[in-house]
């Protein structure tokens, strides 16, 4: 038997890997992007007179906060996969080859496609009535590009964090105990959830809300763990997001924007349409959930001619490799 110092070490160090095992990797990013938000906020305090007159017009204080955090967040991950994790960047699914950016462009149509269809089933149903075009509280186009830029960042670091690095963690680490099928399937439900609960701080967010949001995780996982790439899940939360509330005015998982192509007022059943909280909390939300999901399965299919778990998902291509 080992001495009780090296079963510590066994349980916090990974030898074959050289870095520590998954939960204290997961465990030092909650601590570092903590930290980073932290020293940010404290940081961005006694700037706040100075940077106020020079916000862009219309762009809410929660969009300027929800985008610095974003890029913060993001690049706190980037910090502890490629110190910590030993992981390139191209592990985290950002492989930016051409399959890539083709994957990409199918999860931004997706997105775009999926919430259109929302908005035409309650427009066609009288479920919400056409109030204005391009409407914003001051100029519609610096306004609409904040939104643009607000979605575009938002997408990249949530699926960053999510997928990207809590689902990967999870699955590698289980999967010596549960296999690759198992491991996954893990994986992907505590993410998905762990991505639901960090949506009930929202406005207007309930239970339900949060439950329809981790079933959205799912539709995000699948693309990732049948790709080994982010392209899809990006692209389609881009959309999903720009498309809900910056083009069709509805309510983003329970925040209103400062910019619409169409203002909306919504007057369907709740149950429907989500109500204040968004179409993503309503019925009509949850099977454009089920409906992209069977498109993601059936593009993969038809692009890739496979359909499983991507091997590569629980092989890390760590740096250093002897």
């Amino acid at each position: 038997m080992g001495s009780p110092l090296a079963l510590v070490r066994r349980l916090l160090w990974n030898a074959d890997e050289r870095r520590p095992r998954a939960p204290w990797r997961l465990l030092a990013g909650v601590v570092v992007i903590v930290l980073s938000l932290v020293g940010t906020a404290l940081a961005l305090r006694p700037l706040r007179p100075m940077l106020s007159p020079l916000l862009v017009e219309s762009l809410s204080a929660v969009a300027v906060v929800t985008i610095v955090t974003s890029v913060v967040s993001a690049g706190a991950i980037a910090f502890v996969g490629w110190f910590v994790d030993r992981r390139r960047l191209s592990d985290f699914g950002l492989g930016l080859d051409r399959d890539w950016w083709l994957d990409l462009g199918f999860g931004l149509a997706l997105g775009a496609g999926l919430m259109t269809l929302v908005f035409a089933l309650e427009l066609a149903l009288g479920w919400v009535v056409v109030t204005g075009t391009f409407t914003a509280s001051g100029s519609f186009a610096s306004a609409f590009t904040a939104v643009v830029v607000l979605f575009l960042v938002v997408g990249v670091q949530e699926e960053l964090l999510a997928r990207g690095y809590l689902l990967t963690n999870v699955c590698e680490g289980l999967a010596g105990w549960l296999g690759d099928r198992g491991a996954t399937a893990v994986a992907v439900f505590s993410s998905s959830v762990v991505f639901g609960a960090l949506h009930l701080g929202n406005p207007n967010a309930t239970l339900v809300s949060a439950l329809s949001i981790s079933f959205a995780g799912v539709m995000l996982a699948l693309g990732y763990v049948l790709t080994d790439e982010l392209a899809i899940p990006i692209g389609l939360h881009i959309t999903w997001n720009l498309f809900q509330g910056g083009v069709y005015g509805f309510p983003v998982s329970g925040l209103g924007l400062d910019a619409a192509v169409i203002a909306v007022s919504q007057r369907g059943p709740a149950v429907w349409t989500g109500g204040a909280f968004g179409p993503e909390a309503g019925l009509l939300g949850v099977g454009a959930i089920a409906l992209g999901t069977l498109a993601i399965v059936g593009y993969v299919r038809f692009r890739y001619q496979f359909l499983a778990v991507h091997p590569s998902l629980t092989v890390p291509d760590l740096r250093w490799r002897d």
